[in-house]
C-alpha cells in the first residue's frame, strides 16, 4: 500500500511500453459514474499503473474522501482490466497528495462545460494552510459563468449539488439551474 506521506504522481508517460499503454487506454474508457462525460483518466483519479506480467496494480486518488462512487469506480476498473486478460488486478486508494481541481486539463474543463457543469476555477495553492484557505475562499467568491449561456449573472442555490463534488447554481439570464464542480 502507498505510504500516507509519499506523494503519488500520475505515471502515464509518452515512453511507456505497449502493455502499460494498453492499460491506460482501457482505463480512459472507464467513466465516472456521477459525471459520465469524463473518464477516471480525464479526472486524474488514476495516479499510477504498474504492470507485471498478468498482474496489474492501479493507484487511484478520489476527488473527495467520502465519495459514494468509490466502490463502483474500483469495480469498473477491475472489470475492465480483467476483460483485457489480467488475472490479478489490485486497485488501491491513496490520499497522500490529495486530489485537487488544478489537475484538470483545459480539455476536461471544456467537457464539463459542454455537459452543463460549470468547471472549477483554477487555484494556485500556496504551501501555508492560511494561504490555501484564503485562496479557496477567494475562488468560491468569484462569479460562476453559466455553462449554457456564459452569463455571470448567476447565484448559488445550494452549497451541495447532486454529488459531494458539486454545488447548485441558478442563472438569472437564461433561467437554468446548473451544477458547478467545486474547486479544491
Amino acid at each position: 500500500m502507498t505510504g500516507r506521506n509519499q506523494p503519488v504522481k500520475e505515471t502515464r508517460t509518452p515512453l511507456m511500453d505497449e502493455q502499460d499503454a494498453r492499460v491506460w487506454n482501457a482505463l480512459a474508457e472507464v467513466h465516472d459514474p456521477e459525471i459520465p462525460v469524463l473518464s477516471l483518466v480525464d479526472l486524474k483519479i488514476i495516479r499510477s499503473v504498474k504492470v507485471d506480467g498478468q498482474n496489474v496494480h492501479v493507484v487511484m486518488t478520489p476527488t473527495f474522501s467520502g465519495c459514494p462512487a468509490l466502490n463502483v469506480m474500483k469495480q469498473e476498473v477491475e472489470n475492465r482490466l480483467i476483460a483485457l486478460g489480467f488475472t490479478h488486478v489490485q486497485v488501491e486508494f491513496t490520499y497522500s497528495e490529495p486530489w485537487k481541481t488544478d489537475l484538470l486539463e483545459e480539455s476536461t474543463r471544456e467537457k464539463l462545460r459542454a455537459f452543463g457543469i460549470a468547471p472549477p476555477v483554477q487555484l494556485v495553492l500556496p504551501q501555508s494552510p492560511e494561504g490555501r484557505k484564503a485562496n479557496l475562499q477567494y475562488a468560491l467568491e468569484q462569479p460562476v459563468p453559466c455553462p449554457f449561456c456564459g452569463s455571470e449573472n448567476t447565484k448559488l442555490d445550494s452549497f451541495f449539488g447532486a454529488t459531494l463534488c458539486k454545488q447548485l447554481f441558478f442563472c438569472d439570464s437564461c433561467h437554468q439551474s446548473f451544477d458547478r464542480f467545486k474547486p479544491v
